[in-house]
């Protein structure tokens, strides 16, 4: 056996081929802006999405063939993708309005230097390849005023978070300024344990903080209760006060890097409840951008519908007739106005667009008030997906079976036209016939019914008709410990809910079972759906969070094909480039679900909602047309499910 080369040798090489690699991408960022300007002469959109696919392909294809795994491939060359898409959209942004270009700008954010809205600022200032000249505020209100003012063109305002939901702080602030919405951008928000060097994170009594970040970090803190907290105004404060003090047991929550500029250093890493934790910016300024038209742009807007039925979700069709996409719902209450909401949309279309401008016109006419917060280019950028086929890892089956779906010009069986009503669903004590919403609630499967009657009784007395048994097929003695657990849940007039991961789970569990879910995981095997298709026994398809709407309702479809008619749906959200973790509520989809399809829909916003925005969120989603909610008990505190679950039946 030959002897292997030294470890420092092997290190020298890998170091080598990662310069490469840098330099590398530096001169196909260069490129990419060439290819900007030249666009820029032809007036072509920046994204040639179909181009995107060929290259992916070709790519997996090659990578396949030097042993490179297909999803690796893809996953990297995403992330190429958006930071030359991100690049070109800076450069012909700049280049439209030549008025913001500027050797240095004057920026204002939320605290010191070190916070994540310095980070933020400086991300977008230098992607702009300008020089950023730091003004730090104290809140948000100050920040606006700095603008508003002349003191800085533009300002930070941290609007969304992936861990702790909304800001509604600036949300609120937004009704109040003249100032306009001119970009936005997502930063990675890696919360890190700060310290001294001489620190040791087992001897932290006292941890500095912003209320954000400690909200993000619950589930560390809970994990160590003996530490006392401190609320700061901002991370970076926090940061600061760790620095000046003499005690080695004191800590901050921040960023590695934003620690390095206190001489602090990370004591423990990845505090966040979320593996993905993010933050999305806004940038506001005193006058309003025209976004060229081969940029993706988005629009943010402000209206108020009045307390009449149906008043949103008249609204939101304005929308989609005009086939505009909503990539997100906010309300807050209107101050001085009991029980009035304002609600904040974010459109994916560009303000100057003809759909944009007829939606506007007839959104004025229905609403009681309606205003235009901003338009800028969209920095949300969707990755490119390729198709199991593509990836060389599709079955056969599911290959003929949509080439057969697409070869047909009969209605749909999901479909309105196939079934013009609503489709009721009857089982035991729970009805879903449109008249009213339900609540279901999941989690795992007990060891025993100890305690189970108690927690039955009080998830019924707060308006839950059924429970969902997650993990029931991952035990031997399953059969047993769900029979005992449905007898329980039978006592208090609760349905039964059973989670299906596996073929071989159908059989097994169907006999203990009120209804079947078969969990996203499962939506894309062909021999499952048929299965279950042939049973008798209610079932719930949950959406891949992969999967497109059409593709969701192709699956559904194969299950009404083999004759189960009583088939419900269930969106428990879809992955976003910046959102991949918990993903995001496809509530855009919701509304046109409920539109084209006769079939009841589900929503489970347990993993793509924080628990702060939870009950906000509810009340859209049931004034969406929602027929239930599944809330998960192992994710969500118990008061809360509670709360949830009685807020939707008033």
């Amino acid at each position: 056996m030959d002897k292997p080369q030294p470890l420092s040798q092997t290190r020298e090489q890998i170091t080598t081929i990662d310069n490469d690699i840098l330099s590398l991408l530096a001169k196909r960022r260069d490129l990419s802006l060439e290819v900007a300007r030249s666009k820029e002469v032809d007036v072509r959109p920046v994204r040639d999405t179909q181009r995107e696919k060929e290259l992916l392909a070709r790519l997996v294809q090659k990578g396949r063939e030097q042993g490179l795994d297909p999803h690796f491939v893809v996953q990297l060359y995403q992330s190429i993708i958006e930071d030359s898409v991100l690049n070109q959209q800076a450069y012909l942004h700049g280049r439209a309005n030549p008025e913001t270009q500027k050797q240095q700008y004057c920026v204002a954010y939320l605290g010191a230097r070190g916070s994540y809205s310095f980070l933020a600022a400086n991300r977008y200032c230098q992607r702009r390849q300008v020089e950023m000249i730091d003004l730090g505020c104290q809140n948000f209100d100050e920040i606006v005023q700095a603008v508003e003012s002349g003191h800085a063109d533009y300002g930070f305002l941290p609007i969304e978070n992936t861990s702790s939901g909304s800001i509604n702080e600036v949300y609120d602030v937004l009704q109040h300024t003249s100032l306009a919405i001119v970009g936005e951008t997502t930063i990675e928000v890696g919360h890190c344990l700060l310290g001294k060097a001489e620190a040791q994170s087992g001897k932290i009594h006292t941890i500095y903080a912003h209320p954000q970040p400690i909200s993000q970090c619950s589930r560390y803190l809970a994990r160590h209760p003996g530490i006392r907290l401190e609320y700061c105004a901002s991370s970076a404060e926090a940061m600061e006060k760790v620095q000046l003090s003499d005690d080695p047991g004191v800590a901050a929550i921040g960023s590695a890097e934003g620690g390095a500029l206190y001489q602090l250093e990370a004591l423990e890493q990845g505090l966040a409840n979320q593996k993905v934790n993010q933050s999305r910016f806004i940038v506001v300024s005193r006058k309003a951008v025209d976004v060229p038209e081969q940029l993706p742009a988005k629009c943010t807007l402000i209206m108020a519908t009045g307390q009449k039925p149906g008043a949103l979700v008249e609204a939101l069709l304005v929308l989609k007739a005009n086939n505009l996409n909503m990539s997100k719902l906010e309300s807050r209450p209107i101050p001085g106005t009991p029980w009035e909401e304002m609600f904040y949309l974010d459109i994916d279309a560009n303000l100057n667009s003809a759909p944009m401008q007829t939606a506007l016109k007839e959104l004025e006419r229905i609403t009681r008030f309606v205003k235009v917060l901003g338009c800028y280019p969209s920095e949300s950028v969707k990755p490119t997906q390729l198709s199991n086929h593509q990836l060389l890892i599709e079955p056969d089956t599911l290959k003929h079976q949509q080439q057969h779906a697409e070869g047909t010009t009969e209605p749909k069986r999901h479909s309105r036209a196939f079934k013009q009503l609503a489709s009721p669903l009857q089982v035991k004590h729970l009805c879903l016939d449109g008249s009213q919403r339900t609540a279901l609630v999941q989690f795992a499967l007990p060891q025993t019914t100890t305690g189970l009657d108690n927690l039955a009784k009080e998830l019924k007395s707060s308006g839950v008709q059924g429970i969902i048994f997650d993990g029931a097929g991952r035990h031997t003695d399953t059969a047993t410990r769900l029979a005992a657990a449905a007898r329980v849940l039978d006592q208090f007039q609760l349905v039964t809910i059973v989670a299906i991961e596996q073929e071989a789970q159908l059989s097994q569990l169907a006999p203990f079972a009120d209804i079947l879910l078969l969990r996203g995981n499962q939506m894309f095997n062909q021999d499952l759906l048929e299965q279950a298709g042939r049973l008798n026994t209610p079932l719930i398809l949950e959406r891949n969070s992969m999967a497109s709407l059409e593709e969701w309702l192709a699956s559904a479809d194969v299950i009404l094909g083999a004759g189960n008619q009583q088939l419900l749906l269930c969106d428990a959200g879809v992955s976003a480039f910046h959102h991949q973790a918990g993903g995001t509520l496809d509530l855009a989809s919701l509304v046109e679900l409920k539109e084209v399809s006769h079939l009841p829909v589900l929503v489970n916003p347990s993993y793509a909602v924080a628990p702060e925005a939870l009950s906000r969120q509810v009340h859209a989603i049931v004034k969406l047309g929602a027929d239930g909610l599944v809330l998960d008990l192992d994710t969500l505190p118990q008061a809360l499910v509670r709360q949830v679950a009685a807020q939707i039946h008033n």
